[in-house]
């Protein structure tokens, strides 16, 4: 693959091609290669992430199932799991080799699976190994290497082990910090429940910032709209959004020029799956199954009029073995057309 230039997260001393402004978060199962294609068709400025992928699945499983990317996903990052510096120097440097312009490091997920091998939101306990994965990181690579954390977890929630957290972490070299404003419980609540039960708390993300202002911080958690990213850009660096816009892609329509001061618009969603269909009739041939791709377009006319007949045709016709292309130009017929930048009406 092409790489484009990057940061080098070692001297700091060259300008990045990309920007932190707007990111869609990493979410399992969900931020798959085609869902980061339909994103990149609605915004060209909004940063990528991909699902987590743990260093056990890279080092030891199928590496290209897990790094395959399409070339104009640019700007991605790849989000890795682990707690093994060596481990995780050897997959930050595959991910460069592989083209991604940012590797990062999971360091909020709370599930039961990630806690067993001791990774994730649970390494937010040992600040000193959490530096030495990134140091031995940022010694494999090139690219940007930063880290995506809660604001505490259990009861070490105090602002002053966040402060210690960030600063243990930025004393390694680490520049991006990625900050999901809520603490997570390691025990009792499933992953669903830490990312509704505990409380936002915007003000520490704020905090940060102002103790810390040479780094870069990022807000993860309940921004639902570009209105919301807006205000968070008042007091944060960037903002980082995840299922509001996996159930509701559109919203990203006018990220580029409202966020990034940009002319480029994508158009109407009519346009969008127009272009996709290409890259659909590509992938089906080669294998993939419909619906692993049109599962992620279900929400693209959210709110607007044939929305319901839109998703009612993908979900009755994408599951059958010969569906390729034609599914979408059907059902896209079933919708509308609205001009750019047209207002949502009420689904029929």
């Amino acid at each position: 693959m092409t790489k484009i230039m990057s940061t080098d997260s070692r001297d700091g001393g060259r300008a990045t091609p990309f920007s932190h402004r707007l990111c869609l978060a990493p979410m399992l199962d969900w931020t798959d290669r085609w869902f980061r294609y339909l994103v990149r068709s609605i915004s060209r400025r909004t940063l990528l992430y991909t699902e987590m992928v743990t260093t056990g699945a890279l080092l030891h499983g199928d590496r290209a199932r897990h790094l395959d990317f399409f070339e104009e996903e640019h700007p991605v990052a790849l989000q890795l799991g682990g707690s093994e510096p060596e481990a995780l120097a050897r997959c930050a440097a595959l991910g460069e080799e592989w083209g991604y312009d940012e590797i990062n490091l999971n360091l909020g997920c709370p599930s039961d699976r990630v806690q067993s091998g001791r990774f994730g939101a649970c390494l937010m306990a040992d600040p000193g190994l959490v530096a030495e994965c990134i140091t031995a990181m940022r010694e494999s690579t090139h690219l940007p290497v930063t880290a995506k954390h809660r604001i505490g977890i259990d009861h070490r929630d105090s602002y002053a082990e966040l402060a210690h957290f960030v600063e243990t972490l930025a004393g390694a070299g680490c520049r991006t910090f990625i900050v999901h404003a809520r603490k997570a419980w390691l025990q009792g609540l499933s992953p669903k429940k830490n990312r509704e039960v505990p409380p936002l708390r915007y003000e520490l993300v704020y905090r940060l910032k102002s103790d810390f202002p040479h780094l870069e911080i990022v807000i993860n958690g309940g921004i639902l709209n570009l209105e919301q990213a807006e205000a968070q850009l008042q007091r944060v660096d960037g903002v980082m959004m995840g299922r509001a816009v996996y159930h509701d892609p559109w919203l990203l329509a006018e990220a580029d020029r409202r966020l990034f001061g940009e002319s480029w618009h994508p158009g109407t969603p009519h346009q969008v799956v127009r272009r996709l269909l290409p890259l659909v009739e590509r992938e089906c041939r080669r294998g993939v199954p419909l619906k692993r791709i049109a599962r992620h377009l279900l929400g693209l006319f959210h709110g607007r009029p044939g929305a319901k007949r839109w998703r009612r045709h993908l979900s009755q016709h994408a599951h059958r073995p010969e569906a390729g292309p034609e599914v979408l130009e059907q059902a896209l017929a079933l919708v509308p057309e609205t001009t750019p930048g047209g207002k949502n009406h009420p689904e029929d």
